[in-house]
Protein backbone atom coordinates (compact mmCIF):
# COMPACT_ATOMS: atom_id res chain seq x y z
CA UNK A 1 0.00 0.00 0.00
CA UNK A 2 1.20 3.62 -1.19
CA UNK A 3 -0.67 5.60 1.24
CA UNK A 4 1.48 5.66 3.95
CA UNK A 5 4.56 6.66 2.14
CA UNK A 6 6.87 8.72 4.09
CA UNK A 7 7.61 13.22 2.76
CA UNK A 8 11.10 11.42 1.78
CA UNK A 9 10.23 8.91 -0.06
CA UNK A 10 8.02 10.88 -2.18
CA UNK A 11 10.85 13.04 -2.53
CA UNK A 12 12.93 10.49 -3.60
CA UNK A 13 10.79 9.13 -6.40
CA UNK A 14 10.51 13.23 -6.99
CA UNK A 15 14.59 13.63 -7.87
CA UNK A 16 14.94 9.64 -9.35
CA UNK A 17 12.10 11.00 -12.03
CA UNK A 18 14.12 14.51 -12.30
CA UNK A 19 17.67 12.56 -13.50
CA UNK A 20 15.56 9.94 -15.50
CA UNK A 21 13.85 12.70 -17.44
CA UNK A 22 17.40 13.76 -18.07
CA UNK A 23 19.24 10.84 -18.96
CA UNK A 24 15.87 9.72 -21.17
CA UNK A 25 16.18 13.55 -23.18
CA UNK A 26 19.96 12.65 -24.16
CA UNK A 27 19.54 9.37 -25.59
CA UNK A 28 16.16 10.45 -27.00
CA UNK A 29 18.15 13.40 -28.78
CA UNK A 30 21.06 10.27 -29.62
CA UNK A 31 18.89 7.66 -30.97
CA UNK A 32 16.45 10.21 -32.79
CA UNK A 33 13.30 8.41 -30.33
CA UNK A 34 11.30 10.31 -28.16
CA UNK A 35 8.36 7.38 -27.19
CA UNK A 36 8.74 3.99 -24.80
CA UNK A 37 12.11 2.14 -26.24
CA UNK A 38 13.57 4.72 -23.40
CA UNK A 39 10.90 5.90 -20.92
CA UNK A 40 9.52 2.43 -20.57
CA UNK A 41 12.44 0.57 -19.25
CA UNK A 42 13.78 3.71 -17.38
CA UNK A 43 10.80 3.79 -15.38
CA UNK A 44 10.30 -0.03 -14.73
CA UNK A 45 13.58 0.15 -12.87
CA UNK A 46 12.86 3.55 -10.76
CA UNK A 47 9.41 1.88 -10.20
CA UNK A 48 10.84 -1.63 -9.33
CA UNK A 49 13.75 0.17 -6.48
CA UNK A 50 10.80 2.47 -4.76
CA UNK A 51 8.94 -0.67 -4.61
CA UNK A 52 5.95 -0.63 -7.13
CA UNK A 53 4.01 -4.02 -6.75
CA UNK A 54 5.02 -5.96 -10.11
CA UNK A 55 1.64 -6.71 -10.71
CA UNK A 56 1.20 -2.88 -11.71
CA UNK A 57 5.01 -1.86 -12.69
CA UNK A 58 4.66 -2.38 -16.03
CA UNK A 59 1.61 -1.45 -17.10
CA UNK A 60 2.24 2.05 -15.22
CA UNK A 61 5.66 2.48 -16.91
CA UNK A 62 3.40 2.06 -20.42
CA UNK A 63 0.34 4.35 -19.13
CA UNK A 64 2.86 6.86 -17.63
CA UNK A 65 5.08 6.67 -21.05
CA UNK A 66 1.91 7.40 -23.38
CA UNK A 67 1.12 10.40 -21.39
CA UNK A 68 4.45 11.91 -21.72
CA UNK A 69 4.95 11.36 -25.28
CA UNK A 70 1.30 13.59 -25.55
CA UNK A 71 3.40 17.25 -25.61
CA UNK A 72 6.23 15.66 -27.26
CA UNK A 73 4.39 14.08 -30.26
CA UNK A 74 2.30 17.13 -30.63
CA UNK A 75 4.80 19.40 -31.04
CA UNK A 76 6.84 16.81 -33.50
CA UNK A 77 3.80 16.32 -36.08
CA UNK A 78 3.48 20.44 -36.04
CA UNK A 79 6.96 21.02 -37.12
CA UNK A 80 7.14 18.00 -39.69
CA UNK A 81 3.84 19.33 -41.03
CA UNK A 82 5.07 22.39 -41.60
CA UNK A 83 8.34 21.53 -43.81
CA UNK A 84 5.46 19.63 -45.81
CA UNK A 85 6.86 16.61 -44.89
CA UNK A 86 3.95 14.31 -43.85
CA UNK A 87 1.58 12.07 -45.69
CA UNK A 88 -1.77 13.28 -45.02
CA UNK A 89 -3.01 10.53 -47.19
CA UNK A 90 -1.36 7.32 -45.52
CA UNK A 91 -2.52 9.01 -41.89
CA UNK A 92 -6.58 9.56 -43.39
CA UNK A 93 -6.26 6.17 -44.12
CA UNK A 94 -4.47 4.90 -40.61
CA UNK A 95 -6.41 7.32 -38.45
CA UNK A 96 -9.38 5.23 -37.53
CA UNK A 97 -7.72 1.47 -37.23
CA UNK A 98 -5.02 3.26 -34.90
CA UNK A 99 -7.18 4.87 -32.68
CA UNK A 100 -9.65 1.81 -32.49
CA UNK A 101 -6.30 -0.52 -31.87
CA UNK A 102 -5.16 1.80 -28.98
CA UNK A 103 -8.51 1.23 -27.34
CA UNK A 104 -8.23 -2.29 -28.11
CA UNK A 105 -4.54 -2.26 -26.43
CA UNK A 106 -5.80 -0.37 -23.67
CA UNK A 107 -8.88 -2.53 -22.64
CA UNK A 108 -6.48 -5.71 -22.93
CA UNK A 109 -4.50 -3.97 -20.45
CA UNK A 110 -6.96 -3.81 -18.22
CA UNK A 111 -7.08 -7.54 -17.78
CA UNK A 112 -3.73 -9.09 -19.19
CA UNK A 113 -1.21 -10.30 -16.93
CA UNK A 114 2.10 -7.92 -15.95
CA UNK A 115 4.38 -10.72 -18.34
CA UNK A 116 2.18 -9.69 -21.72
CA UNK A 117 3.46 -6.02 -21.38
CA UNK A 118 6.99 -7.17 -21.39
CA UNK A 119 6.76 -10.11 -23.56
CA UNK A 120 5.22 -7.76 -26.79
CA UNK A 121 8.17 -5.24 -25.60
CA UNK A 122 11.39 -8.05 -25.95
CA UNK A 123 9.38 -9.33 -29.31
CA UNK A 124 9.43 -5.92 -31.00
CA UNK A 125 12.71 -4.52 -29.60
CA UNK A 126 14.31 -8.06 -30.55
CA UNK A 127 13.03 -7.38 -34.15
CA UNK A 128 14.23 -3.35 -34.43
CA UNK A 129 17.93 -4.06 -32.87
CA UNK A 130 18.02 -7.29 -35.49
CA UNK A 131 17.40 -4.88 -38.18
CA UNK A 132 19.33 -1.74 -37.00
CA UNK A 133 22.64 -4.24 -36.16
CA UNK A 134 22.18 -5.69 -39.49
CA UNK A 135 21.79 -2.59 -41.65
CA UNK A 136 18.97 -3.96 -43.25
CA UNK A 137 18.07 -1.02 -45.52
CA UNK A 138 17.56 -3.91 -48.20
CA UNK A 139 14.88 -5.44 -46.22
CA UNK A 140 12.02 -4.57 -48.83
CA UNK A 141 8.36 -5.78 -49.38
CA UNK A 142 7.84 -4.03 -52.46
CA UNK A 143 8.23 -0.83 -53.84
CA UNK A 144 4.19 0.37 -52.92
CA UNK A 145 2.45 0.61 -50.27
CA UNK A 146 -0.32 -2.09 -50.02
CA UNK A 147 -3.71 -1.41 -50.88
CA UNK A 148 -6.19 -0.14 -47.75
CA UNK A 149 -6.92 -3.22 -46.17
CA UNK A 150 -3.79 -4.16 -45.45
CA UNK A 151 -3.00 -0.08 -44.99
CA UNK A 152 -6.22 -0.51 -42.48
CA UNK A 153 -4.97 -4.20 -40.99
CA UNK A 154 -1.47 -2.62 -40.18
CA UNK A 155 -2.57 0.41 -38.57
CA UNK A 156 -5.03 -1.84 -35.80
CA UNK A 157 -2.25 -3.83 -35.60
CA UNK A 158 0.32 -0.62 -34.98
CA UNK A 159 -2.13 0.97 -32.40
CA UNK A 160 -2.81 -2.38 -30.67
CA UNK A 161 1.28 -2.76 -30.20
CA UNK A 162 1.53 0.39 -29.63
CA UNK A 163 -0.88 0.51 -26.50
CA UNK A 164 0.79 -1.90 -25.23
CA UNK A 165 4.36 -0.70 -25.40
CA UNK A 166 3.61 2.54 -24.17
CA UNK A 167 5.28 3.59 -27.64
CA UNK A 168 4.23 6.53 -30.46
CA UNK A 169 3.78 3.75 -33.00
CA UNK A 170 6.44 6.13 -35.16
CA UNK A 171 8.98 3.08 -35.08
CA UNK A 172 6.74 0.37 -36.07
CA UNK A 173 5.06 2.63 -38.97
CA UNK A 174 8.52 4.17 -39.87
CA UNK A 175 9.43 0.09 -39.80
CA UNK A 176 6.62 -0.35 -42.30
CA UNK A 177 6.98 2.43 -44.61
CA UNK A 178 10.65 1.66 -45.15
CA UNK A 179 9.80 -1.25 -46.13
CA UNK A 180 7.58 -0.02 -48.90
CA UNK A 181 10.18 1.84 -50.44
CA UNK A 182 9.32 5.19 -48.83
CA UNK A 183 12.38 7.47 -47.84
CA UNK A 184 13.31 7.53 -44.33
CA UNK A 185 13.07 11.27 -43.40
CA UNK A 186 9.12 11.02 -45.04
CA UNK A 187 8.37 7.81 -43.02
CA UNK A 188 9.82 9.64 -39.33
CA UNK A 189 7.39 12.75 -40.61
CA UNK A 190 4.70 10.34 -41.35
CA UNK A 191 4.90 8.44 -38.25
CA UNK A 192 5.11 11.49 -36.00
CA UNK A 193 1.48 12.12 -36.68
CA UNK A 194 0.87 8.79 -35.24
CA UNK A 195 1.54 9.89 -31.85
CA UNK A 196 -1.00 12.13 -31.44
CA UNK A 197 -3.65 9.66 -32.45
CA UNK A 198 -1.93 6.73 -30.38
CA UNK A 199 -0.45 8.78 -27.18
CA UNK A 200 -3.85 10.38 -26.37
CA UNK A 201 -6.55 7.74 -26.20
CA UNK A 202 -3.80 5.39 -24.94
CA UNK A 203 -3.28 7.39 -21.83
CA UNK A 204 -6.95 7.91 -21.22
CA UNK A 205 -7.31 4.32 -22.01
CA UNK A 206 -4.34 3.47 -19.22
CA UNK A 207 -5.97 6.07 -16.93
CA UNK A 208 -9.42 3.73 -17.08
CA UNK A 209 -7.56 0.07 -17.41
CA UNK A 210 -5.63 0.89 -13.83
CA UNK A 211 -8.66 2.50 -12.13
CA UNK A 212 -9.40 -0.80 -10.19
CA UNK A 213 -5.69 -1.21 -9.09
CA UNK A 214 -5.44 2.02 -7.15
CA UNK A 215 -5.02 1.19 -3.87
CA UNK A 216 -1.94 -0.35 -4.94
CA UNK A 217 -0.28 2.23 -7.07
CA UNK A 218 1.77 5.22 -5.92
CA UNK A 219 0.82 8.32 -4.67
CA UNK A 220 -0.16 10.67 -7.32
CA UNK A 221 -1.08 8.12 -10.07
CA UNK A 222 -4.32 7.87 -11.90
CA UNK A 223 -4.60 4.54 -13.32
CA UNK A 224 -1.93 3.66 -14.74
CA UNK A 225 -0.85 7.10 -15.35
CA UNK A 226 1.64 8.38 -12.36
CA UNK A 227 1.15 12.33 -12.60
CA UNK A 228 4.61 12.87 -10.64
CA UNK A 229 6.33 10.95 -13.33
CA UNK A 230 4.28 13.13 -16.39
CA UNK A 231 5.30 16.42 -15.00
CA UNK A 232 8.39 15.50 -13.73
CA UNK A 233 9.81 13.56 -16.71
CA UNK A 234 9.03 16.61 -19.50
CA UNK A 235 10.80 19.48 -18.76
CA UNK A 236 14.48 17.89 -17.99
CA UNK A 237 14.22 15.35 -21.01
CA UNK A 238 13.30 18.60 -23.55
CA UNK A 239 16.20 20.33 -21.37
CA UNK A 240 18.44 17.43 -22.46
CA UNK A 241 17.43 16.56 -25.30
CA UNK A 242 19.72 19.05 -27.61
CA UNK A 243 22.60 17.53 -26.13
CA UNK A 244 22.13 14.26 -26.95
CA UNK A 245 21.05 15.51 -30.66
CA UNK A 246 24.66 17.39 -30.63
CA UNK A 247 26.20 13.56 -29.56
CA UNK A 248 24.38 12.02 -32.53
CA UNK A 249 26.17 14.96 -35.08
CA UNK A 250 29.19 13.28 -33.85
CA UNK A 251 28.48 9.87 -34.72
CA UNK A 252 27.75 8.33 -38.19
CA UNK A 253 24.39 6.99 -39.05
CA UNK A 254 26.47 3.17 -39.08
CA UNK A 255 27.32 3.91 -35.46
CA UNK A 256 24.39 5.44 -33.96
CA UNK A 257 22.42 2.48 -35.47
CA UNK A 258 24.64 0.40 -33.93
CA UNK A 259 24.45 1.72 -30.65
CA UNK A 260 20.75 1.96 -30.94
CA UNK A 261 20.17 -1.69 -31.79
CA UNK A 262 22.70 -2.73 -28.48
CA UNK A 263 20.80 -0.21 -26.51
CA UNK A 264 17.32 -2.25 -27.75
CA UNK A 265 18.98 -5.61 -26.97
CA UNK A 266 19.94 -4.76 -23.85
CA UNK A 267 16.58 -3.58 -22.35
CA UNK A 268 14.81 -6.84 -24.48
CA UNK A 269 17.44 -9.45 -21.96
CA UNK A 270 16.62 -7.20 -18.99
CA UNK A 271 12.57 -7.66 -19.36
CA UNK A 272 13.04 -11.16 -20.58
CA UNK A 273 15.48 -12.04 -18.05
CA UNK A 274 12.80 -10.76 -15.41
CA UNK A 275 9.95 -13.56 -17.30
CA UNK A 276 12.60 -16.07 -16.43
CA UNK A 277 12.85 -15.26 -13.38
Amino acid sequence: MFSAISPGELALLAASLIVAGAITGVLAGLFGVGGGAVIVPILYEIFRVIGVPEEVRMPLCVGTSLAIIIPTSIRSFLTHRAKGLVDLAILKVWAAPVVLGVLAGSYIARFAPPDLFKIIFVVVAVLSALRLLFAADRWKFGDELPGKPVMVGYGGLIGVLSALMGIGGGQLSSLFMTFYGRPIHQAIATSSGLGVLISIPGALGFIYAGWPKMDILPPLSLGYVSFIGFLLFIPTSIWMAPVGARLAHRLSKRKLEVVFGIFLLSVAGRFAWSLLG
